[in-house]
Formats: structure tokens, sequence, C-alpha cells
């Protein structure tokens, strides 16, 4: 793999596993030193290990994105060991436990939105002073779908995106004088747990591109984000979803499921 953020120093929270673990990876075989961070300190140690063992800089910063004091020492240890941050990804945020609004009470509400909305804010606070300093930066926010549409029982996960890219943009605007910018990632249905393959065929059916996304999928917008091909990009929310927004109704339930779509043989026919 090319590598195209040698010697860049880029933090990854919540990259124990799943879209965080696949950023972080990307980034270390593009040759940055990568600050891992996962509140599962277990994780973290996973992680860092296999990055090291393949030859890649990476260093272990466990901690709870939702506590100042932890998160000062994240990036104090980043900065002893690799210099400085040049670009974060807020990758880190809860989606359980699924509760309807009738079963929510007040600390499952501010669990996850201290995680998901203040983590955000608390981890690009520190980070945009350190590249501020340097007079250049990137911030990766991560999104969803909900922040635009509805889920189900995902009243304070929906809040929590929508205000992520509220965020992204009012940060964009303060940092940008900074050299610093700042975009969002909205994920759409991405594998993070391992679908079967009868539950993957099944989800791929409301996605115009046919297949849930794996973690991988979201590592490649993150690099490009991350890079001088995107200097001109902020405030920007980036939807790597399979096309599953640009529908107006799920396939199931459209006027015309890809089930009655021309076969490859008749289109190849016409010609």
């Amino acid at each position: 793999m090319a590598r195209t953020h040698e010697g860049q120093v880029v933090v990854v929270t919540g990259a124990g596993k799943g879209i965080g673990r696949a950023v972080a990876e990307r980034f270390a075989k593009a040759g940055a030193n990568v600050g891992v961070n996962d509140i599962d300190a277990n994780r973290v140690d996973e992680v860092v290990n296999g990055l090291i063992t393949s030859g890649y800089a990476a260093l272990g910063i466990p901690g709870d994105v939702s506590d100042s004091s932890q998160v000062r020492t994240m990036f104090d240890d980043v900065v002893k060991d690799f210099g400085t941050v040049d670009v974060l990804v807020n990758n880190a945020g809860l989606v359980s436990p699924m509760l309807h609004f009738f079963e929510a009470d007040e600390a499952w509400w501010r669990r996850i939105i201290d995680v998901n909305l203040t983590g955000h804010f608390l981890c690009s606070h520190r980070a945009a002073r350190i590249m501020a300093a340097a007079g250049k930066g990137v911030i990766i926010n991560m999104s969803s779908g909900g922040a635009t549409r509805a889920h189900r029982a995902f009243t304070a996960y929906d809040a929590s995106k929508g205000g992520i890219e509220a965020l992204t943009r009012a940060m964009a605007l303060d940092l940008g004088p900074y050299g610093i910018r700042v975009c969002a990632l909205m994920p759409g249905s991405i594998d993070t747990e391992g679908m079967s393959e009868a539950a993957r065929n099944l989800r791929g059916e409301n996605i115009p591109l046919g297949r849930p996304g794996d973690p991988d999928d979201m590592a490649g917008p993150a690099l490009f984000l991350a890079s001088d091909d995107a200097c001109y990009i902020t405030g920007d929310v980036i939807k790597v979803d399979g096309g599953m927004l640009s529908q107006q109704r799920s396939a199931t339930v459209d006027i015309m499921p890809p089930s009655d779509f021309p076969s490859l043989d008749q289109v190849l026919g016409e010609d």
C-alpha cells in the first residue's frame, strides 16, 4: 500500500473494533503514527500489538472520551511519544441499548449524548489546540443516517448524530482560520460484527449497491479527507452508505423493486 500519510500523527477513537479499527489500521499501513483509543484497554492492546508486530507505529491510549481528564491524558501521551497530532478521527460512540422513547430514562439519554456528542467535543477541543499551534490539521467526525433520518428506538443516538453534523459545520467555521479542516463521514449499514450470509443478503435488499458495507469501506474515505487531495473540503458530510439515503423508499416497498429489474442477459441482449 502506498505510504500516503507517511509521518502523520493520527488519533482514532473507538479503534478497538469495527470502523475505528479498520481506519486505524489503514492509516498505519499508509505510514502514519497512530494513537489507538478505546474504552476497553484489552482491545487497545490487541490492535496496537498487531500493528507493531506488522512493523507499523502505534501507541495505545485507552480512555473514556466523555471524561475530560482522560481525554487530556490521551492527547498528552500522544504528543509525548509522537510530537503532535495532525489528524483526529472521532469514531467512538454508543449505539445500544435500543430503547423505545417510553422505555428511556435520563441516565440512558445522558450516557449516549455524553459519549457520542460530548466525546467529539472534548477530543476535538484538545486536538484543535495542538493543530492550531502547527497551523494545520484535520478533524473527521463520525455521523450516521440517523442525523437526518430517524431510526425506531434510537432517540438519543439520532439526536447525538444530528448534533455531530451541526458541530462539524460550526467547528469548520471557527477553526478554518487556524488551518484546521473539519469534516464528517456518514456510514450507512456497516457490518461491524460479522453478519451471516443470509443476514447480509437480507440487509442488501434495501441498499442500492446490494450489500451492507464493511469497516474497510470507511477507511478509504477517511484517508482521503485527511489528505492534501481534500485540502479545500471542510464543513461537509460525506455519505458512505451504498446509496441508502439517495432512495425515496426502501427497495422492498418501492414501486419497482430490484427483483423486477431487467436481467443482465436482457440488458446485454439489447445491443
